[in-house]
């Protein structure tokens, strides 16, 4: 149901957002700084990217993923964001540091019983124009979040 959902919000899109790039995720790993918990920290779970067209050093993106949470629940989020990319060659498919903000609604069964609630975090991402690396920077925000740095790979799956 819930990559039902992706699909259609992709689909749904205005017909001139169609210029861009869509991404899959793999969810991964998570890494909690308290470590006097014993956290899931095998995040698996899928998920999209899609960038919207490069606007000078800019790119607008949508983004949404389900994945294991620290207490081995099922949680979900869908966002939208800015990343700044920076390159490290003359080439713009070579390697390259992008680093941004999303925002999301997020469900969570600890945290407001599986309804969605508002969050905004930053992200890093280094990759090439095939395959990145994102890492997002998940700060303690009450005594059931800690602070953690959470892992995904990214891969291009299609250009429009």
């Amino acid at each position: 149901m819930r990559i039902k959902f992706f699909i259609l919000i992709i689909f749904l899109m205005p017909l001139h957002a169609y210029c861009g790039e869509l991404h899959g995720i793999i969810n991964g790993k998570a890494y909690h700084f308290d470590r006097s918990q014993d956290w899931n920290e095998n995040n698996y779970g899928l998920g999209f990217e899609y960038d919207f067209d490069q606007r000078g050093d800019w790119i607008p993106l949508v983004t949404g993923s389900f994945f294991k949470d620290s207490y081995n629940e099922t949680s979900t989020y869908l966002g939208g964001g800015v990343k700044r990319r920076f390159l490290f060659s003359k080439d713009s498919s070579g390697l390259h540091a992008d680093v941004g903000v999303v925002g999301f609604l997020m469900t969570r069964k600890d945290q407001n019983d599986n309804k969605p609630f508002p969050g905004i975090l930053p992200f890093v991402s280094i990759g090439n124009e095939y395959v990145a690396i994102n890492v997002t920077f998940v700060p303690e925000v009450s005594p059931k979040f800690t602070n953690l740095l959470f892992f995904q790979v990214m891969f291009k799956l299609i250009e429009f």
